[in-house]
């Protein structure tokens, strides 16, 4: 395994990234006129934040192809500490693509296949009674890793989604009155069908809440699912070409150095009220029947932060805005049901919004 790679200033010799880069904000390079100028150190930590972001996303696409927007999304919730919900049909490679997110950042990952008999102790872990011991003591559950794929969360019963996005909140888990603290990082990517709904247990719009982004992926195009077949019908087990081909380019403890990083890039306060002017317009859009609550606002905070950190930036321009803003958003309104008689799309009707403001000037 190689060397974690470091974001804060040691030189690790770490190969630069094959893969290219997100395409850059087109807002102007200089920073707002509030910024307050970064010194030297901070300056290396954003730029090295910028080259970890590269190198990542360069391991991942060696061995996932495009779904581009989820791999963004999930790097973003991940350095926010957010969660992601992802909606799409069965066989797209999202467990390929924990797995590989794992062996990438170092990290534990784990997979739950929720059912409709599944109980909130299947996924939390119970007390078990030690005959040696002649005590009880605590067995842990899947839910204790790092990246957990929860898969077909709206499969079981309401009771199981809500011990587990109690513990998306809380980071621990409580049995018999004692907490169990969760390693940080800590990322839930749940998914759920959008065609079938037979023995279907809906999210409700409190619990929708609690993820950061709701990722939509689609079939890959010709060419991806052409590099798809080519690169994964060969008969090689998974595990092998995860130790073969990817190599860990950081730790966990990274992970969490550069979340605390990116919480500190400077947002002005016209880009705040661009912000907040997106999220309270959603509750007065004639087509939505419910707008979205104030953890909107600050999704939409942290993840420009982490993109403007991702884009070598220690200040966030509205492009990181725009570009976040369906993922922050698509879950958190309701429409209306005269806009659901009309065919409107939440995606459509959200970008008609965002265009109706004016973007501010830095």
């Amino acid at each position: 395994m190689n060397d974690p790679f470091d974001p804060f200033g040691r030189d690790p010799a770490q190969p630069e990234p094959s893969a290219s880069t997100p395409p850059a904000a087109s807002a102007e390079s200089a920073a707002p006129s509030g910024a307050t100028p970064r010194s030297a150190s901070a300056a290396a930590a954003i730029s090295r934040t910028k080259q970890l972001f590269d190198c990542i996303t360069g391991e991942i696409a060696k061995l996932y192809v495009g779904q581009d927007e989820l791999v963004l999304s999930t790097l973003v919730a991940l350095f926010a500490g957010g969660h992601v919900l992802i909606e799409s049909v069965p066989g797209l490679g999202k467990t390929l693509f924990v797995r590989t997110l794992g062996k990438v950042l170092g990290c534990k990952f784990g997979r739950i296949q929720f059912t409709a008999d599944l109980m909130p102790s299947d996924i939390t872990g119970s007390p078990i009674f030690d005959m040696k011991t002649q005590e009880f003591r605590f067995r842990p559950g899947p839910v204790f890793t790092q990246f957990l794929l929860a898969d077909e969360i709206n499969r079981s019963p309401a009771k199981t989604h809500a011990a587990l996005l109690e513990i998306m909140q809380e980071y621990r888990v409580t049995i018999e009155r004692t907490s169990h603290k969760l390693e940080r990082p800590f990322l839930v990517l749940a998914t759920q069908n959008p065609i079938e709904s037979e023995g279907t247990y809906n999210l409700p719009e409190a619990q929708l809440d609690r993820f950061m982004f709701k990722v939509k992926i689609g079939y890959p195009s010709v060419e991806e699912e052409a590099k798809i077949l080519k690169m994964h019908s060969r008969q090689i087990e998974l595990d092998a070409r995860l130790e073969a081909d990817l190599a860990t380019v950081t730790s966990p403890e990274e992970i969490v150095e550069v979340t605390r990083l990116c919480g500190d890039i400077h947002i002005d306060d016209r880009l705040v009220d661009y912000i907040n002017s997106i999220v309270r317009l959603t509750r007065e859009w004639p087509q939505f029947h419910m707008g979205a609550s104030p953890r909107a606002g600050l999704a939409l905070m942290q993840g420009a932060r982490t993109l403007a950190a991702f884009s070598g930036r220690d200040y966030a321009v509205p492009d990181d805005v725009v570009e976040i803003a369906l993922p922050a958003l698509r879950h958190r309104v309701v429409l209306s049901a005269e806009a659901e008689v009309e065919g409107h799309d939440t995606d459509e009707l959200l970008s008609a919004l965002i265009r109706s403001l004016e973007v501010p000037r830095l």
